[in-house]
């Protein structure tokens, strides 16, 4: 089988989300072929270069999202009016405010024989604007323009559009145009032909939001089925991070976000959650329930295993913090329960383990070290020695912590602080080396952790700093939690258990999935096998509605006819 998996930000580059999941899928079905279609976030993502790559990943096409570049496409008089139409469309979609029985909460989707909703309207623009970039060959520089930023304008002062967006002033307009631009890059590439994701079996998009675009477009113009994975949902992100944001900023691109998501899962034949917490965010965007699938994401428990099975050495008084530095984590939270830690525990130190997630990372950690130097000045024993800070600030890979379980083994209590988290996977490294955790009550945390460790509320630094001074105290307890932890980490969420239910999805979608075409060889003779042998199931599926089964027909322009088959790209092309 051959499977497109599109990603944002992550695999095959060294840094960034959805990395390691994504390589141990690949490593883990090598009797599959893998072509990978990645959306890059950063230039310094990009200079870090790529991981080392299975043999099965048979090409790699790259496109960067951090930068604009100019497709010198110049749309003519007809064109130009087709964009305002469909952008147009798409702006008073996202203006409008949801009518009653548009998406729903609940599963089931809008009922057979409604009128159009804005959720068709959302689709016909984005697939009308897709076709348009197909036919001139890019839309980068159209959507960059000012034209775009007049027809955002017209649908946020036109009679019907809700408050924030009749609002909005020429910043906020600005702002969102350019947000939208970024997100809709995808329309512009040429990943969509017959030799591109045309040729695959399977895509399936390891995030929401624009990593599933390419998906949606190849399911549009060739048929390609489409699966897509999430570990939390980009909705509900954009609701925890951009709280800062204008009312109408916030606003238009929480529609957009909810609009994509929601047109996602309409055509995706199954839809997967990492957790239950995100299953029922998907829901409340309009997933229907038969499609959702619960597929914890998969941890290597033997790197681990000498750790959890060993007695517990670490220094019982330290507390461990592991993970990427970044606002979400809350280190400043977790700093100032330090403070009342050290009022109740004078000799208890903190080892903050991890890097910068990016620029804002960098800030954000130097503004973590600012307060820990003020928290917690230098002490030393006498007034000609040196001082300590009991707060350390360290990275993975030095001589004192070479890997990550080295990190967790470090104290004796790994504590998790975040305000926004999906599937906690530093949580789960913790319970793999058989450590009491304490956490905050967010994403999956409670659904990961089973009562095996202490959950507090976020943002409460004296109630995460009271639990980890009740496991300080406590050192039966700590092994006792310690080892639920580990047991129930190597039940529910190793990486075997991870592969075996994404293997069983890919069969199960490719199996009723129609044959597409028939590939021919140089010759012009069929190619062998050249057709996945699950695609030819002799049983009849029969689909569950007529409405999904024009969903999986596509929108009818799948090639029908024999192609022949293309020498597979490098894996170094671009895009």
């Amino acid at each position: 089988m051959r499977i497109g998996l599109l990603t944002e930000g992550g695999y095959p580059y060294v840094s960034g989300d959805a990395r390691l999941w994504c390589d141990r899928l690949v490593r883990g079905l090598a009797q599959h072929e893998f072509d990978v279609y990645a959306l890059s976030r950063s230039e310094h993502q990009e200079d870090e270069g790529w991981v080392p790559l299975s043999a099965n990943v048979r090409r790699v096409r790259t496109a960067p999202l951090w930068m604009a570049e100019d497709d010198e496409v110049a749309l003519g008089r007809r064109a130009r009016r087709r964009f305002t139409e469909y952008f147009g469309e798409l702006a008073a979609v996202l203006c409008e405010g949801p009518r009653a029985g548009d998406v729903p909460s609940t599963a089931g989707g809008p009922a057979e024989g409604a009128p159009t909703s804005e959720a068709d309207r959302f689709a016909n623009a984005l697939y009308g604007l897709a076709e348009l970039a197909r036919e001139q060959g890019g839309l980068a520089g159209t959507l960059r323009s000012e034209a775009a930023v007049r027809t955002l304008e017209r649908a946020c002062r036109a009679p019907g559009a809700h408050r924030a967006a009749r609002e909005a002033r020429v910043p906020d307009l600005l702002a969102v145009a350019a947000h939208l631009e970024r997100a809709l890059r995808p329309l512009s590439l040429d990943w969509y032909e017959d030799d591109g994701l045309g040729a695959v079996d399977l895509c399936h998009a390891a995030s929401g939001g624009t990593a599933v675009l390419p998906g949606l477009l190849a399911r549009h113009f060739t048929g390609v089925p489409l699966m897509v994975t999430e570990y939390g949902v980009r909705l509900r992100t954009h609701y925890l991070t951009a709280q800062d944001a204008p009312p109408a900023v916030r606003s238009l691109l929480a529609a957009f976000q909810g609009r994509l998501a929601a047109e996602a899962y309409g055509r995706a034949e199954v839809v997967t959650a990492g957790n239950t917490h995100t299953r029922r965010w998907q829901e409340r965007c309009g997933a229907e329930r038969r499609k959702l699938r619960t597929v914890y994401p998969g941890m290597e428990a033997l790197p681990f295993a000498d750790v959890g099975e060993s007695p517990d050495c670490a220094d019982p008084d330290t507390l461990v913090w592991v993970g990427r530095v970044e606002p979400a984590k809350d280190l400043v939270s977790l700093l100032h329960a330090f403070a009342e830690v050290r009022k109740q525990e004078p000799a208890t130190r903190l080892r903050i383990v991890g890097a910068p997630a990016g620029p804002e990372g960098a800030a954000y950690l130097g503004h973590c070290r600012t307060l820990a130097a003020q928290l917690f000045p230098d002490e030393a024993e006498g007034p000609h020695a040196t001082g300590d800070n009991p707060v350390s600030f360290e990275e993975i890979g030095g001589p004192e912590l070479p890997a990550v379980t080295d990190a967790h083994t470090a104290g004796a209590v790994t504590v998790l602080s975040s305000v926004v988290e999906g599937f906690p996977v530093g949580l789960v490294e913790a319970m793999l080396c058989g450590r009491a955790t304490v956490s905050t009550d967010v994403g999956a945390v409670v659904e990961v952790i089973g009562g095996t460790g202490l959950v507090v509320p976020p943002r409460n630094p004296r109630a995460l700093a009271d639990a980890c001074v009740a496991l300080l105290r406590d050192p039966q307890r700590r092994a006792r939690l310690g080892a639920a932890a580990r047991a129930r980490a190597l039940e529910l969420f190793t990486v075997e258990q991870n592969i075996e239910a994404f293997h069983g999805l890919y069969l199960e979608i490719v199996a009723r999935a129609p044959v597409r075409r028939v590939l021919l060889d140089g010759a012009g003779a069929p190619l062998p096998f050249a057709v996945p042998a699950e695609a030819h199931v002799p049983v009849r599926w029969t689909a569950a509605s007529p409405r999904l089964a024009a969903a999986r027909s596509g929108s009818g322009r799948a090639a029908g006819g024999p192609v022949r088959a293309t020498t597979p790209v490098p894996a170094q092309e671009g895009a």
